[in-house]
């Protein structure tokens, strides 16, 4: 008898203790989007309100490098860049308790893709095509933006971009939205 109120109250101790370590655990949260979104900007604000380490791949790769990714891509090509990418992401998403913001293109790869939509939650954040010209025209670190006719490029890829995308958990419409509320919704959304 003795022994039977100690097995139980020494599973219900470890049963606590596993709660305990499921609430300290949290799924990453990957906020994707085209370039000049807002990814960064508001991945760190999100980052500092949940209390998570916040992550740039794009900043790990030129760090990796010592070289901007424009300068990766010029010199060594986009299928290099692709490549580490993949890499490099797919090691970040083995973390926990990250906010993780992806390059553009990165959602786009499809190991990267069904990683995130399996262990993470994504949260796609769209805004008007006109919004992120006039983010990124001058911005000379955009190597797929590096044309005269920025605007196009920028359409066509959000053509390409957008129905996977969509695939991701959430979509957050940041037109007309400050970064307060952007952060707001996000949460909101994670956090249930």
């Amino acid at each position: 008898m003795l022994n039977s109120i100690y097995t139980r109250k020494l599973r219900h101790n470890c049963e606590k203790s596993n709660l305990k370590f499921l609430d300290t655990v949290k799924k990453n949260l990957v906020l994707l989007g085209m370039m000049g979104v807002g990814k960064s900007t508001i991945g760190r604000i999100v980052a500092k309100k949940l209390n998570m380490e916040f992550i740039d791949a794009d900043e790990n790769i030129e760090k990796k490098f010592s070289m901007k990714i424009v300068d990766i891509f010029e010199q060594k090509g986009e299928k290099f860049f692709r490549a580490e990418e993949e890499k490099e992401v797919l090691k970040l998403l083995k973390k926990n308790n990250c906010v993780i913001a992806l390059g553009g293109g990165a959602f786009i790869n499809e190991n990267i893709r069904d990683c995130v939509l399996k262990n993470s939650v994504s949260m796609w954040l769209d805004i008007d095509l006109k919004i992120i010209n006039e983010r990124t025209k001058w911005n000379e670190k955009r190597p797929l933006l590096n044309n005269e006719n920025s605007q196009k490029k920028i359409n066509e890829l959000y053509q390409a971009r957008k129905d996977i995308y969509r695939r991701a958990n959430y979509k957050i419409d940041c037109n007309n939205l400050d970064k307060d509320n952007i952060t707001k919704k996000i949460i909101i959304f994670y956090e249930n």
